[in-house]
């Protein structure tokens, strides 16, 4: 097997669930960010510290796989094809050509079909073969599997949703994408006075919560979306790039990270049961 990418990162465990991090990466390369209108607007909606908030998820044996690429790069948890996860409501590209709030993303029109044919080849069709492998991998061992994937967003985007998140975003895909069970069990683990959360809200999952979510066949994908208060500092105004993002802080993170280690071993234990 030839050696992974340098972008991408897989860390192995031997229990049966999967950390997806897709829009955890800040990387642009050189060629590309030549033809962007702002660095800093290319990386705005990076799902800012989500490897730090859950750098204990490796110590309990999960496997987590990511890209060091930015979305504005690829968006993996887009449909390849280009098709909208939800029609009619505003969202973003597989090779996003504006921001979350609708600024443009390049100083032209954006990376055409054959731009955007390369960087799936490039950049997509190897993230979804080590998911992939990594599902084979442990369903060999165990027989169920948990896919989760792990997001983040700022709590208030106007263009995008009305009013603000909950602290915890489950999306189960209507229930079709994972057990009644699993999603049960997370929002367990969410329950807690100083958060809220919510089930199949505005984010029920990305394409690869749809995709790989076949719990007949043992694989249970479940996403979560953290609104970004929840463990770091938001400004009141919009964002700009003196205020945004803020720095990592553990202290500030740790009782978000408390609740997100208890959603880890819940999936853990649902997926061993």
């Amino acid at each position: 097997m030839s050696p992974a990418p340098e972008w991408l990162g897989v860390t192995r465990g031997e229990v049966p669930v999967i950390i997806s991090m897709p829009h955890a990466g800040s990387r642009i390369p050189p060629q590309i960010e030549a033809q962007l209108s702002s660095p800093w607007l290319a990386r705005k909606d990076t799902d800012w510290w989500i490897p730090e908030l859950y750098d204990f998820a490796a110590g309990l044996g999960a496997t987590v796989v990511r890209t060091r690429l930015s979305r504005t790069v690829i968006d993996v948890n887009r449909d390849p094809s280009g098709a909208s996860l939800y029609p009619g409501q505003a969202t973003t590209e597989l090779c996003p050509t504006t921001t979350f709030d609708g600024e443009p993303l390049y100083l032209d029109a954006g990376p055409d079909a054959q731009e955007i044919a390369r960087r799936r080849t490039a950049y997509f069709v190897p993230y979804h073969q080590a998911l992939r492998a990594e599902i084979n991998r442990l369903r060999q061992a165990h027989r169920k599997v948990v896919l989760y994937e792990a997001h983040s967003i700022r709590s208030r985007i106007p263009r995008l949703f009305e009013g603000e998140l909950a602290n915890f975003n489950i999306g189960a895909n209507g229930g079709q994408s994972c057990a009644a069970a699993l999603a049960a069990a997370v929002e367990a683990a969410c329950a807690d006075p100083a958060f809220t959360r919510v089930t199949d809200g505005r984010f029920k999952g990305g394409w690869t919560t749809r995709h790989y979510g076949a719990p007949r066949d043992g694989v249970h994908a479940i996403q979560m979306e953290l609104a970004c208060r929840g463990y770091m500092d938001e400004p009141a105004a919009a964002p700009t790039p003196d205020t945004w993002p803020s720095a990592y802080s553990d202290a500030r993170a740790a009782p978000m990270r408390a609740v997100l280690t208890r959603v880890i071993a819940s999936c853990i234990a649902f997926a061993i049961a």
